[in-house]
């Protein structure tokens, strides 16, 4: 990232919420803030918004300083390119040079004003976008291909009226023609394909149904989608879309998320499960109470970032504009030098400036401009369909590099899902189901994955729920609450560790290799010990195994106790791992890596992990499902599958490869182009600007297929 950016701004990973115009700290808990980069995002709402996105390629533009397309439209080029080649027919028909070839004389007094007049109209008429093109490139101080199309059939054209007008020489009116046809066609080309890269994911918003089943007054009534708001209570019948975001309350069906997150095999939804707008409803009714709608769904929001990734510059992408920009200038100064050449060694003028203008098309940056923006579209649609979302490119693009890849243990390795093991009391005071009701009393506030499991059980148990006040949440210690006038504590050793408290005796029945411990504590005194059992995930050892062979060290972070962290990573063949981790502490274990000369990912759960994920050169936010606000990492794999990482780096591996093969393409063809255009091979061979210009378009959809071949990566 530029730090230079006129879009710099500065966060706290604690608190996303807190943006500053400057490095500073954090006024709410005075960490240091990270660099990040504000991006506008268009609003995408339903249908309406597919189509002004399909209509509109210009969305780009809200993103960078210069769009070679800002203001263009697609149909527009298509509609210039078949109203100027209907017009280049009688051009090519009045021009000498071409009834000389084919053997016709249909000549007539005044022909060449007639001529003049048809190629003025192609010239104003198909080359203007390519006129305001200059003049937006020398406004923003970008001079690129849209600045030499534009000299070059400034040059054609003027010169061709200069000889119309009585100036000695043979006019280029049927070479200006071709040239406009065959530029606006290669425009419309460039566009299309950049268009259809993008489209995967907005095309999902348009097959969102019209109808929805929405339950009002205790019936069921259709109404259109446009007109279905957040709480309304909504039945999806058998083989029916999902149109909004929302948590089921009633029903139980297997669900087709494959077109949102990559995964083939349908999911199994039931009461209190949360469903995506665009998922497929199989073979059961679900009847769930929306919670995203328009902008606000996951598969909007999903699309607002596939567009800012899109638009968003990596190292590469820079590169190739500044040799893009480097060879303009070069062309522009080649092609005076060949002017000079030719006009001082015969004279012929019209030779010479044909020479000029050959070199100016043929050499025109149109591959470069393609090879990045291209396979950028294509990589990221391509990923976001597969559930990898992709917030930063250039961390996308310096995945390929990582040495190192740190694993947060509860939820990415393993699966998150604790589930109560044993209920000990180890006072004589309290018993099984009341230690039981007195925890799950203070974790009913909380989002972790213990206060799911204790909440679970006393489901199971049909014990009622109590209430409690003055909740307290410390991250990697414990939870604290205030329950019918006492006060209860839930929490790991460190708790113990952090309040210089002995930590009491766990019994010999509790295996600490397999289980997490959790202390209760009533008025500050242990009452009670309850353990959890989580298992490691079928495709961890897969992930960690594919890691290694990509020479990629692994190591396991975990707040767990010694015992658990080392049992996991051995299992696994971790590199190592790092037990009774805080996570301010997780943090340094990165910099640590770092500080090695190390190249550091670190992967969690995005909300937890927050500081360690900004901290890193790559932060990876594993199984944040529906929950795209992982504002501090890099990417984000929506499944809460470990081998996603190793597929991520491999998928990103393949679309650096493919930039650098376009780069090298779009650069080499000029190698060999320029010099051919300028006449090295004459008189043996000549090429003309119409063939100049197909050789450039070649190359560009050259470049065009081979970015296409991206997405036949299995990964």
């Amino acid at each position: 990232m530029d730090d230079h950016s006129q879009n710099q701004h500065y966060t706290c990973p604690m608190h996303p919420e807190v943006v500053k115009p400057a490095p500073g700290n954090c006024p709410k808990c005075g960490m240091k803030l990270v660099p990040v980069e504000i991006k506008k995002t268009a609003d995408h709402d339903g249908l309406a918004a597919h189509e002004e996105m399909n209509a509109d390629h210009s969305g780009h533009a809200a993103h960078s300083s210069h769009d070679k397309h800002a203001g263009h439209h697609t149909h527009d080029f298509l509609k210039r390119f078949w109203i100027c080649t209907a017009v280049t027919i009688p051009v090519l028909l009045l021009s000498p040079m071409i009834q000389q070839w084919l053997g016709i004389d249909i000549g007539f007094p005044g022909d060449q004003y007639v001529l003049l007049g048809l190629s003025a109209f192609i010239y104003f008429y198909g080359g203007m976008p390519f006129l305001k093109g200059m003049v937006r490139e020398i406004r923003d101080k970008a001079i690129g291909m849209m600045t030499l199309v534009a000299l070059a059939i400034t040059v054609a054209f003027v010169y061709s009226v200069a000889v119309v007008l009585g100036l000695p020489g043979m006019d280029f009116f049927w070479e200006l023609a071709t040239l406009i046809d065959i530029m606006l066609l290669g425009h419309w080309l460039e566009m299309r394909s950049e268009m259809a890269a993008s489209k995967a994911l907005q095309s999902l918003v348009a097959l969102l149904p019209a109808t929805v089943h929405v339950e009002q007054d205790g019936a069921m009534t259709d109404i259109p989608l446009k007109d279905l708001r957040n709480n309304d209570i909504v039945l999806i019948k058998p083989g029916e879309k999902i149109p909004a975001d929302g948590m089921v309350i009633d029903g139980s069906s297997f669900v087709n998320e494959s077109m949102l997150t990559g995964e083939s095999v349908p999911v199994k939804k039931e009461k209190d499960e949360k469903v995506i707008a665009g998922s497929v409803n199989e073979n059961g009714s679900l009847k769930i109470h929306v919670t995203g709608t328009g902008k606000d769904s996951y598969l909007n929001k999903v699309i607002g970032m596939v567009e800012s990734a899109q638009a968003s510059k990596s190292n590469t992408q820079n590169l190739a504009d500044k040799v893009a920009k480097w060879l303009t200038y070069v062309s522009i100064i080649v092609g005076l030098i060949t002017f000079i050449y030719w006009h001082s060694k015969g004279g012929d003028l019209a030779f010479s400036l044909e020479r000029l203008v050959t070199v100016m098309v043929t050499a025109c940056p149109h591959a470069l401009g393609v090879a990045i923006p291209l396979v950028v579209a294509i990589s990221t649609t391509k990923a976001a369909v597969n559930g990898l979302l992709i917030r930063n490119r250039t961390a996308f693009e310096n995945a390929r590099k990582l040495t190192t890849i740190i694993f947060d243990k509860t939820g990415t390795l393993t699966r998150g899902s604790h589930e109560i093991q044993k209920i000990i009391p180890i006072h004589d005071s309290y018993q099984v189901d009341e230690i039981l009701q007195n925890v799950a009393a203070v974790q009913q506030n909380s989002e972790h994955y213990i206060a799911r499991g204790i909440m679970q059980k006393l489901a199971e148990k049909k014990l009622e729920l109590w209430p409690s006040t003055g909740f307290s949440y410390q991250q990697g210690i414990g939870v604290t609450g205030m329950v019918k006038g006492k006060k209860v504590v839930a929490a790991g050793p460190n708790y113990f560790t952090n309040n210089h408290k002995p930590l009491p005796a766990i019994p010999a029945d509790i295996d600490q290799q397999t289980e997490t411990v959790n202390f209760v504590l009533i008025d500050d005194e242990p009452v009670g010990i309850i353990s959890f059992a989580d298992s490691i995930r079928e495709t961890a050892a897969e992930a960690v195994a594919d890691l290694k062979e990509m020479n990629i060290k692994s190591f396991l972070l975990t707040g767990d106790n010694e015992k658990i962290a080392a049992a996991v990573a051995g299992k696994l063949k971790m590199d190592g791992y790092f037990a009774n981790v805080l996570p301010h502490q997780k943090l340094e274990k990165v910099k640590s890596f770092q500080e090695k000369g190390e190249l550091v990912a670190m992967t969690g759960d995005g909300v937890n992990d927050a500081p360690a994920l900004a901290q890193a050169d790559v932060g990876i936010a594993v199984g944040s499902g529906t929950d795209v606000a992982a504002e501090t990492a890099d990417i984000i794999l929506v499944n809460s599958d470990p081998k996603d990482v190793a597929n991520m780096i491999a998928f990103g591996r393949a679309t650096y490869n493919k930039m650098i093969q376009n780069l090298w393409w779009a650069v080499g063809y000029n190698v060999i182009a320029i010099p051919l255009a300028a006449g090295i091979l004459y008189p043996q061979f000549v090429l003309s600007p119409a063939m100049g210009a197909v050789l450039m378009s070649l190359s560009t959809i050259i470049v065009a297929i081979n970015a296409g071949l991206l997405r036949l990566n299995k990964k």
